[in-house]
């Protein structure tokens, strides 16, 4: 006979014999087993009719056809509505045919609630011995798990319920004290995230999975670091809110990436209301196929402007980016703009075609050491490519242009910063006499960009090193490329001319310690090697140059920082100053 089959036939089975079972419990209370005779034949109706109508109403709730995980609320709710309908049937029933007195009225209210309980009872039982005595795959992690809030209990259940899990969940930590000693599926709390190592070690746990979606980066790298020392491998479920099928819990489990944890805890923003100037509008993006134009771009889009044109002089890129966004990359339409903004006369073709409102300005050449040993190349991009651009949007009436600086342009020491600062003021001194607003935003690295550090770093760690750090001092600000873009947008619609916006990123990172930790999380024996600083390089980075002020009068996360335009007719006698970094500095004259 088919197994589904003889589990509901047991489950019929199970549940009238609860039946008979507080029949005579009752029978044995209240008579002492000795019922007069005359109650035979009412409560022999009585019994037969509600062991028919219970397993009716069980089936047509779907309690004995596989329409609820046994013992689940969801099966629990249907047994009290099967149980309170086989009640009031079976007690009419018995009135009507063997008429009111032929049965004692105790009976009619003693044994609906206990057949009730003991058919809970007994699925209760049943649930909890299948899962103390579920089969797991011998290889199963043991681990802990940090947090036993929502995420937390939905690891456990789920674990539980999949007897192929990777893990077995054998405890829980919490910080709550609140929390102390809560038990859930037979999981218990067995102390803070002070005590874990301890824990781990006193249960036999060799793993840690964290469930706490907004714990704070320095928390979690400390947590990191610690159970590295123990020994233990470390783990991070991802929000639930972020996840479209719940059932996919234990393969959305990854082991916890140090670089996620670089720089601040990233802030949740409405970017919507911030975004009114982007909406039904013709919205160019240059360097569109790049690590922080494509984000741009991907936000953008999500907002309704009327045209979004990406322009870059990279066709790969721009392949790239409008399969990322279209789904398809045929590079056959007029958004899709191959071009330099080095040539001018090629921008004006752009402009004259699209007539862009708003220009999101991220194309440059950004890495330092190269533009070291090209410093003109970084003049001819960084400064002369945002000047025909500055030019061409004040002549074509651009409402808002967002210049992306960078953090090197503050006190530059460098080809990039010099060059970027220029743009800075050369924004600043046209977007004092056009129609639109003209803005520059400053920040420091972001994480996942092309050619980042962590990406060199994970590839020296794959070709087994050595890790190469210029300086053990050397110090970065990071931001995740999302959450700049997304303050980038809002800083467009808030900032005043001649204003450079300033993204706060939080604390700076020792590099070195980044490495130690990506080298730990490999476990392989890999070494660093210190390289020296190179020519322009910083120790630290500043996001406010001396002299400027950080004020803050609308978003918590952006400063204001007025800077001095430079006039255009005055940009030649900079030129020394931006390739070879004169004394002079005549941009603070």
């Amino acid at each position: 006979m088919n197994r589904v089959v003889v589990q509901r036939l047991k489950l019929i089975i199970a549940d009238s014999l609860m039946w008979g079972l507080s029949w005579i419990a009752v029978a044995l209370v209240r008579y002492d087993a000795d019922i007069p005779s005359l109650f035979y034949p009412g409560i022999g109706i009585y019994l037969a009719t509600a062991l028919i109508v219970s397993a009716i109403f069980g089936w047509l709730l779907r309690i004995y056809r596989s329409g609820f995980r046994l013992g689940s609320w969801e099966e629990m709710g249907a047994i009290a509505i099967q149980v309170a309908a086989t009640t009031v049937v079976a007690t009419l029933v018995s009135i009507l045919v063997s008429g009111y007195g032929s049965t004692p009225l105790m009976m009619y209210v003693l044994i609906p609630p206990l057949a009730g309980m003991n058919i809970l009872v007994v699925r209760a039982i049943y649930r909890a011995a299948y899962q103390a005595y579920l089969p797991s795959i011998d290889d199963a992690k043991r681990a802990i798990v940090y947090g036993a809030g929502p995420a937390g209990q939905q690891l456990i259940y789920t674990t539980r319920r999949d007897q192929n899990s990777p893990y077995k969940i054998v405890g829980l930590i919490d910080d709550d004290p609140a929390k102390e000693h809560l038990t859930i599926g037979n999981v218990r709390v067995l102390g803070n995230g002070h005590q874990l190592v301890e824990v781990a070690k006193r249960i036999g746990a060799d793993t840690v999975i964290i469930a706490v979606a907004d714990m704070d980066n320095d928390k979690a790298l400390q947590l990191f670091d610690q159970c590295y020392e123990a020994g233990l491998d470390v783990f991070r479920m991802p929000r639930l809110s972020s996840m479209m099928d719940k059932s996919a819990i234990l393969s959305s489990i990854h082991r916890l990436d140090v670089s996620e944890l670089l720089g601040r805890k990233e802030i949740a923003s409405d970017l919507s209301s911030k975004s009114g100037y982007i909406m039904g509008k013709r919205v160019l993006v240059t360097g569109g196929g790049g690590s922080i134009g494509s984000e741009i771009a991907r936000q953008v889009y999500s907002l309704g402007p009327e045209e979004l044109i990406l322009l870059d002089r990279d066709e790969g890129a721009l392949h790239g980016i409008q399969l990322d966004i279209y789904n398809k990359a045929l590079l056959d339409t007029r958004d899709m703009v191959l071009c330099d903004i080095r040539d001018k006369e090629a921008l004006r073709k752009i402009f004259e075609e699209h007539r862009p409102q708003v220009i999101f300005h991220t194309a440059a050449l950004k890495h330092l050491p190269m533009l070291e040993s090209y410093p003109e190349e970084g003049w001819k991009t960084n400064t002369l490519g945002s000047l025909n651009l500055l030019e061409l949007a004040a002549e074509y009436d651009v409402e808002v242009f967002v210049n992306i600086s960078t953090d090197k342009a503050a006190n530059p020491t460098s080809v990039l910063g010099r060059t970027k600062r220029l743009a800075e003021r050369l924004t600043a001194q046209i977007g004092a006499n056009a129609s639109g607003k003209f803005v520059s935003v400053r920040f420091g690295n972001v994480l996942g960009s092309r050619g980042s550090m962590l990406a060199t770093f994970r590839h020296q760690i794959t070709a087994g090193g050595p890790i190469t750090v210029t300086h053990p001092d050397m110090e970065r600000y990071f931001m995740t490329i999302p959450e700049a873009c997304n303050l980038v947008i809002q800083a467009g619609a808030i900032g005043r001319p001649g204003e450079v916006m300033i993204l706060d990123m939080g604390e700076p990172v020792k590099i070195i310690d980044v490495a130690n930790r990506m080298i730990r999380q490999s476990g392989q024996p890999i070494q660093v090697k210190i390289t020296g600083l190179r020519k322009g390089e910083k120790l630290s980075e500043d996001l406010i140059a001396t002299g400027e002020e950080d004020v803050r009068p609308f978003h918590p996360e952006i400063s204001h920082v007025p800077v001095e335009g430079l006039p255009i007719e005055q940009l030649p006698d900079h030129y020394q100053w931006a390739l070879e970094g004169d004394t002079a500095k005549p941009d603070q004259d």
